[in-house]
C-alpha cells in the first residue's frame, strides 16, 4: 500500500544560514508500492492508444526511415548533454557538436568549449545506454555505473543513504514539493524496479512508463536521477524491440510539456491500496501522459526523416546536373566514394577527406575527389578546421536537425506559433 510517512527533520548546526534554513520540524516522505505483482488494468480507451503508437514506433524504428533515424538521433541527446555539462543559455550548434565530435578522432583546432563538452556527453550517454541494452539482466550496479557516466564530476555514485527531496530549501525538506522514501526503503525498491525491468509484464511504451515514473519516484541517488531516468526510457524501449538504436525523443516532449509531465508524475503517486480507485486513476493519467509525448516524439521525428529524404532527393538532382555539365554521366556508380559518401552524409553531416578514407576504406585521393565533386555540386559546404584541413559540413542536415530540436523545445512542437522554452541552437543566419 502507498503511503505517506511521517518524519522528523533536525536542523544541523549550520553557521551563517539564514533562520529560514535552519529549521526543524516534521515533514513527509512518500513510500510507493513495488511495481512487481502491481495490479494493472488499462481503461480499454488508453489500450488502444498504446497499441495505435507503439504501432507507430515500431513502424518508424523498422521501416527505411529508421537508418536515417540512426544517424540523426545522437543529435537529438544535445538537450541531454546540455544538462549533463550544466551548459546554461543557447546550446551549440549541430554543426559545432558535429565538429566537435570529428575532433575525438581528428586533430580540429577552433573548438569551443561549450560543444566539446556536448560531443563528449553524447557520446557518454550512447555508449552508456547501449551497454544496459546489451546486458541480458540490469542489476542496480549496472544502473550506478550509468549515474557515474552521466555525472563523472559527482564525488558520490551510487544508492543514496540520505534523506533527499524536490524542491524548496537546499538545507532541510519541510518546504519540498516532494520528498521521496527514507534511504532505508532505497535499496529494495530499486531491485524490485529492476526486477520489473527486466521482465515483460506490460507492452514496451506501458514499462517504459512505469519504469521511468518509479525511478523518479524513489530517487535512488543524490544526483542525476533526471538524467538516469530518461536513460531507463531508451533502455527498456531498446530492450523491448519497440526501437533500435535510434532514441525516440520521448523525454525532450516531456522537458517541455513540464507541467503536464510534473503533473503525470503527482497522479502516479496515490496513495492507499494498488487495486484501489486512486491507483488506476493516477497510473492511467501518467500513462496517458507518457504515451501522448511518444506520439508527439514520432510525429516530430517522422517530420525530421522526411524532410531528409526530400534532401536526398534534391541531392541527386544537384549532382546529377554537376557531373552533366562536366561532360560525365548523371548517376556515379553505386560502389563509387562519391555515392557512398553521399548516402552517409545524414549520419556524418561533418567529414574530411582523412575521415573519408578511413571510413570508406578507399583511398586518399578518392576520398579528396569525392569531396570535392560533392561540394562542387553544392552539397556540401567546405570549412576550414586546421592550417592545412579542411571539413566539409552537409550544412542542410544540420539545419533540419536545429529546426527539429526548436520545434521540439516548443509548447505547440511549431516555433511560429510558440518559442522554444529551454536552451537550443540558435538559428544560422545563412
Amino acid at each position: 500500500m502507498a503511503v505517506l510517512e511521517d518524519a522528523f527533520w533536525t536542523a544541523r548546526d549550520e553557521t551563517g544560514l539564514p533562520s529560514r534554513d535552519r529549521r526543524s520540524g516534521p515533514y513527509r516522505t512518500y513510500l510507493p508500492d513495488p511495481l512487481g505483482g502491481r495490479p494493472l488494468v488499462v481503461h480499454p480507451d488508453l489500450s488502444r492508444r498504446i497499441a495505435q503508437v507503439e504501432r507507430s514506433v515500431r513502424g518508424l524504428a523498422e521501416g527505411p526511415a529508421g537508418t536515417d533515424l540512426e544517424g540523426l538521433a545522437r543529435f537529438l541527446l544535445r538537450s541531454e548533454a546540455v544538462a549533463s555539462s550544466l551548459i546554461e543559455g543557447i546550446a551549440p550548434s549541430s554543426a559545432n557538436v558535429a565538429v566537435a565530435e570529428l575532433a575525438q578522432t581528428e586533430d580540429v583546432q577552433r573548438v569551443g568549449d561549450q560543444a566539446q563538452l556536448v560531443a563528449r556527453n553524447i557520446t557518454i550517454v550512447r555508449r552508456a545506454t547501449d551497454e544496459l541494452v546489451a546486458l541480458d539482466e540490469v542489476t542496480p550496479d549496472d544502473v550506478v555505473r550509468l549515474q557515474a557516466s552521466l555525472i563523472p564530476e559527482e564525488e558520490h555514485h551510487g544508492i543514496r543513504v540520505v534523506q533527499n527531496w524536490i524542491g524548496g530549501s537546499n538545507w532541510h525538506p519541510l518546504d519540498a514539493q516532494f520528498v521521496p522514501p527514507p534511504p532505508e526503503a532505497v535499496d529494495p525498491l530499486t531491485t524490485d524496479l529492476l526486477d520489473y525491468l527486466n521482465g515483460s509484464h506490460h507492452s514496451p511504451l506501458v514499462q517504459a512508463a512505469l519504469v521511468h515514473a518509479q525511478f523518479e519516484t524513489i530517487h535512488p541517488f543524490t544526483d542525476g536521477n533526471g538524467r538516469v531516468g530518461r536513460a531507463l526510457v531508451h533502455t527498456v524501449l531498446a530492450r523491448r524491440g519497440l526501437t533500435r538504436q535510434a532514441v525516440l525523443p520521448i523525454s525532450l516532449v516531456l522537458a517541455t510539456l513540464r507541467d503536464d509531465y510534473v503533473l503525470g508524475l503527482t497522479a502516479y503517486r496515490y496513495e492507499g491500496a494498488p487495486d484501489g480507485p486512486e491507483a488506476f486513476a493516477g497510473t492511467q493519467s501518467w500513462i496517458a501522459t507518457f504515451v501522448e509525448a511518444a506520439a508527439v516524439a514520432v510525429e516530430q521525428a517522422s517530420a525530421l526523416v522526411a524532410a531528409v529524404k526530400e534532401l536526398r532527393v534534391d541531392w541527386d538532382g544537384r549532382l546529377a546536373r554537376h557531373r552533366t555539365v562536366g561532360g560525365r554521366r548523371e548517376v556515379p556508380r553505386a560502389d563509387s566514394a562519391t555515392a557512398r559518401l553521399l548516402a552517409l552524409l545524414p549520419e556524418a553531416p561533418v567529414t574530411t577527406a582523412r575521415t573519408v578514407e578511413r571510413v570508406l576504406r578507399v583511398s586518399y585521393p578518392a576520398a579528396n575527389e569525392a569531396v570535392q565533386e560533392l561540394a562542387a555540386a553544392g552539397i556540401l559546404r567546405a570549412r576550414q578546421l586546421k592550417r592545412r584541413t579542411t571539413g566539409y559540413l552537409a550544412t542542410e542536415v544540420l539545419d533540419l536537425i536545429d529546426l527539429t530540436e526548436r520545434q521540439l523545445a516548443s509548447t505547440a512542437f511549431d516555433t511560429r506559433t510558440s518559442p522554444p522554452n529551454r536552451a537550443v541552437p540558435a538559428r544560422r543566419q545563412v
